[in-house]
């Protein structure tokens, strides 16, 4: 077998291996990246693979794609009413935050490693970053959910740090080679690095929702590598101008992610599908970077500093960056517990392998065993600390799945095929007693090998798959209506008005949407909307409310009966 053939090999069971342990990772309670990098280390030279890799100038390249499209796909995730409420104390931690981070434990490990100042602050500075990697692995796919604040908190930080330990690294190594006076110089660098990458992405974010809406590509596949190729221009382009390109990627997958383009959700899926892909890659090659036998040898000065990073620095600086936001004191913990760091500090940690300086094997190795203990420690505790500090939040319902309508063109809607679980309020009910709002059609029910042409009377089981035809405004209703139930559900957007027939019974309509009226349940809309209005005269601007909710009348018949009405779910006190 030549060496080509034996490398596929051998790439193809590590991949299989990373997919499989991302299986049992949520059973085993420990993030999936600890077991990709377990796998790496296994594979390594000092494993039971074998495998020697020590090229640290390959590592660095490696991972600095691999990172650039976690960061890309992390963007497009963002909501941008998350980036609007949130953006301040993000930007605070990760800039003030990551710099008292680096000072705190640069301070004890040039104590603790009894190396020169500067050198523990190129320790501290290498890993003083939140891991956008570690943090999008921990926050998205380990069952925890919280509000949308801390959320959108974290990864901001997470995403927007890098330049920051960035720019910190690179000016504690010129200073170390003598190669940057400090001073203005690398006040300079750190400005061009945030301003650059932020015009840089923004720009290229816009400039490719624009493209991707009117190039109308041959094959509807083109468009997620289309994507693609504008990710890595805007970190290309933003890398060659000077400035930061995790940062310029995180933006444009930002501005992306947040507009209208075409193929939209089959973009998202692929993305999705290559973040995981260059989670599973990086890791396995930073583990394979690793020597146990090294690890062991720094392994009580690893623990220390470790625990300087945990308990004091990462506290320190998140009290002292977003106290002014008024974060409650239960979650100013929970941001101190989750400065997760994973690949960043590794990747960053061969910069000085690179730039020769000294004793830089024994920083890698120190900051390689600060990542185990830190994504050990606190990814695998993070579901535990938040039910402790009473931060998590009841889970939603399981999505469905998404089909799309196939279109080169943009088009208002989308296909959703619902996957009826027997837990779901659709389970055992008529087509015509499904209380969907206005505009939503069943174009079909597929059940087992059979296609079933949705008449009224035809009875939704569970097992079914129900494709419907909506328009994007209505999706949160019919979620309600097809997705598997929770404990407690997911509240209905407010100040949102949805189409509903007003022929659906008051009682559907609390059943469904888990909403109470001060109505007879048997009542129709239309009746209930004339009851309550007693007998003024109706118009498409009459509004009525009814305890949680107002109908508004959108559409009257030639006799004067409502036959579409608007419901807005208002904000409660």
């Amino acid at each position: 077998m030549s060496l080509v053939d034996s490398l596929i090999l051998v790439t193809g069971v590590l991949l299989l291996l990373g997919i499989a342990s991302s299986k049992f990772s949520a059973r085993l309670g420990v993030p999936v990246l600890v077991l990709f990098l377990g796998l790496g280390m296994l594979a390594g030279s000092d494993g039971i693979g074998g495998i020697a890799f020590e090229n640290y100038s390959l590592a660095f390249g490696i991972g600095t794609l691999a990172l650039a499209v976690i960061l890309f796909d992390g963007g497009l995730q963002t909501p941008m009413d998350a980036v609007r409420t949130n953006w301040k104390p993000a930007v605070v931690l990760a800039t003030a935050g990551v710099l008292v981070t680096a000072l705190v434990t640069g301070l004890a490990a040039a104590w603790i490693l009894e190396i020169p100042l500067l050198e523990g602050l190129l320790l501290g500075s290498i890993v003083g970053s939140t891991d956008a990697a570690a943090v999008f692995a921990v926050l998205r796919s380990g069952g925890v959910r919280l509000s949308e604040r801390l959320t959108a908190t974290l990864e901001l930080e997470s995403g927007s740090n890098d330049p920051m330990a960035i720019f910190l690294t690179i000016s504690c190594i010129e200073l170390l080679l003598g190669q940057v006076p400090l001073g203005t110089g690398l006040l300079i660098l750190f400005v061009r690095q945030t301003c650059v990458g932020a015009f840089v992405g923004i720009a290229v974010g816009y400039w490719a929702v624009w493209v991707i809406n009117r190039i109308n590509l041959p094959a509807a596949g083109l468009y997620p590598v289309l994507v693609t190729a504008f990710g890595l221009l805007t970190f290309g382009l933003a890398a060659w101008l000077g400035g930061s390109g995790f940062l310029a990627i995180y933006l444009a997958g930002i501005v992306i992610g947040n507009n209208r383009i075409v193929f939209q959700r089959g973009i998202f899926l692929f993305h999705d599908a290559v973040a995981w892909l260059a989670q599973i890659v990086l890791f396995i090659m930073l583990g394979l970077l690793s020597f146990p036998s090294r690890l062991l040898a720094v392994s009580v000065q690893g623990l220390l500093i470790g625990a300087v990073l945990i308990v004091f620095a990462r506290p320190i600086a998140v009290v002292m960056s977003v106290l002014p936001f008024r974060f409650h004191w239960r979650e100013l913990l929970f941001i101190s517990w989750v400065g997760l760091k994973g690949a960043v500090p590794i990747t960053l940690a061969t910069f000085p392998l690179l730039a020769g300086v000294d004793r830089a094997p024994l920083l890698f190795d120190v900051v390689f065993f600060v990542v185990v203990v830190s994504a050990v420690l606190q990814g695998s505790s993070l579901p535990f600390v938040a039910r402790w500090l009473k931060l998590e939040l009841p889970a939603v319902p399981d999505p469905p799945v998404t089909l799309e309508i196939s279109s080169m063109r943009h088009v208002e809607g989308d296909i959703v095929d619902y996957s009826v679980g027997a837990d779901s309020l659709a389970a055992g009910r008529m087509v015509k007693d499904l209380a969907l709002p206005e505009g939503v059609v069943i174009a079909l029910i597929a059940r087992h090998e059979q296609i079933i042409p949705p008449q009224g009377r035809t009875q939704i089981e569970p097992g079914d798959h129900v494709i419907i035809v909506l328009r994007p405004g209505t999706r949160p209703l019919v979620d309600q209506v097809f997705a598997r139930q929770v404990a407690q559900r997911a509240p209905i957007p407010v100040e949102i008005e949805f189409p509903l027939r007003a022929s659906i019974t008051v009682g559907e309509l609390e059943d469904f949407y888990a909403i109470k009226m001060n109505a007879p349940r048997s009542s129709t809309l239309d009746e209930a909307v004339r009851q309550h209005l007693d007998g003024q005269p109706l118009s498409t601007s009459s509004i009525a409310r009814f305890g949680e909710i107002s109908l508004h009348v959108r559409e009257l018949t030639a006799e004067g009966t409502v036959q579409q009405v608007g419901m807005v779910v208002l904000p409660q006190d």
